[in-house]
């Protein structure tokens, strides 16, 4: 059995919404920039599914069902979160979910806020739909890193732990496989009651 056969399959959507990414106008860096960090994460194997759509509500949560419905047991976004008239991923998400989980949320800002002040003008969400976790992201690739994986100081200890610490318990919770991770990267947290043994 390869090392990789010893961990749950799982399929995590990604999702960039971009009015001109999607149109072309430039690279989408988003995209990328997931499943990097996700791939160095998890040790379990992934099968991603990767959308880059528009600004468009509707849009937006027609792409988070669908990727509900094709059994991605987690589905990341980036993007549309500002406070501008075209920023609705929030307004989108919000209008797909069967739970509210605020606590991701209020725990990215607050790592944001370390690094920039317009920290607060963010509106993430995070939302449990079916036996998926829907959580928004930042737009920028090193935004999108630090929020994942927290800061540390400069000889690698946790000094403000980023919202992935939370995601693999989440995920047992709302029915999903044993998402693993590797601890240089960003060390999962379950209580020991539901720690897997090997």
């Amino acid at each position: 059995m390869t090392r990789a056969a010893a961990f749950d399959p799982v399929k995590i959507g990604i999702v960039s919404i971009s009015d001109r990414a999607s149109a072309g106008v430039y690279e989408d860096k988003g995209l990328p920039a997931l499943q990097d960090w996700l791939t160095r994460a998890l040790l379990n194997p992934i099968t991603f599914e990767p959308r880059l759509i528009p600004d468009e509500q509707d849009t937006i949560s027609a792409a988070l069902i669908a990727l509900v419905d094709e059994g991605c047991s987690l589905v990341l976004t980036t993007g549309g979160t500002g406070p501008t008239l075209r920023d609705v991923t929030p307004e989108a998400t919000l209008a797909v979910a069967h739970k509210q989980m605020p606590g991701f949320g209020e725990q990215m800002r607050q790592i944001s806020l370390r690094f920039v002040p317009t920290a607060i003008l963010s509106r993430q969400v995070a939302v449990v739909r079916d036996q998926s976790l829907i959580i928004n992201l930042p737009g920028q690739p090193k935004a999108i890193a630090e929020t994942l994986e927290g800061l540390k100081d400069a000889a690698g200890a946790q000094l403000v732990p980023g919202i992935f610490a939370a995601v693999p318990y989440c995920v047992d919770l709302i029915g999903g496989p044993y998402l693993e991770t590797r601890d240089e990267v960003c060390k999962a947290f379950r209580p020991k009651s539901a720690l897997r043994t090997r």
